[in-house]
């Protein structure tokens, strides 16, 4: 960091770096306990019930002691999904970018449906906790060689992990209110909308709705792969341009 940009208490202890020393009595927690305890909040009850109080109540002490460790709940969260996404999985060899790409945002998918709430977490910048750094290197990486600019790859990079969280997020959602009829959820709706709408002024609609499309409940995954491919396309048609 550069003078006047000192890190913050957590990202410097998940770094390895030994924060500036704070005044009072010797701290008695370990940051890797309190983000470990947020996490298994997180994961039994959801986001909301994530709070400085709630977390050092379950660890039996003060919200404010806390504060030895965290600067904020914002950094707390940063540091939560930094463990809910864990390690970046090993690059496979041999494999182009694309596969490397395809293998990211997957694992990207997986790694936030063990943990759904991480996907909507407030995003308080662009990556600087130790895991998501990692994971931020391997997507770059991927792209390395390509002959897109340095400005291009990290565009790419946010592009894709906005598709996968945005995914999860839909996805949860959708599954919570309204798929767990599975197969007979789809053909209500598919009914409702046939009652609903004509052919005359919804004529895509109701193409669509003839073909059969909505009266079946498609994976997730099958929706999650449609999408990748789709923006890895588009990434592949600006590679072909810089190489052309």
């Amino acid at each position: 960091m550069t003078e006047g940009q000192p890190l913050s208490p957590g990202i410097a202890a998940a770094w390895g770096r030994k924060p500036p020393p704070a005044k009072g009595p010797k701290p008695g927690l370990t940051l890797a306990q309190i983000v470990a305890t947020a996490v298994r909040v997180a994961d039994a009850e959801g986001l909301a019930a994530v709070s400085m109080n709630r977390v050092a109540k379950e660890l039996g002490t003060g919200a404010m002691s806390l504060y030895r460790y965290v600067e904020s709940k914002q950094e707390l969260l940063q540091l939560m999904i930094d463990a809910a996404i864990g390690e970046v999985p090993p690059t496979p060899p041999g494999g182009g970018w694309r596969a490397r790409l395809e293998r990211w945002a997957r694992s990207t998918v997986h790694a936030m449906r063990a943990h759904p709430w991480a996907a909507n977490a407030p995003i308080a910048g662009p990556p600087l906790a130790p895991h998501a750094v990692a994971w931020f290197e391997d997507a770059l990486a991927a792209l390395t060689g390509t002959g897109l600019t340095a400005d291009e790859m990290p565009s790419v990079v946010l592009m894709l992990s906005g598709y996968a969280s945005n995914h999860v997020t839909v996805m949860n959602q959708v599954a919570e209110s309204f798929l767990k009829g599975g197969d007979a959820a789809m053909r209500d709706y598919a009914d409702t909308l046939r009652a609903l709408t004509d052919a005359e002024r919804f004529p895509a609609l109701h193409a669509v709705l003839a073909a059969g499309v909505f009266d079946r409940a498609d994976p997730p995954d099958d929706e999650f792969e449609f999408g990748l491919q789709r923006i890895l396309d588009g990434v592949a048609a600006l590679i072909a341009s810089r190489n052309s």
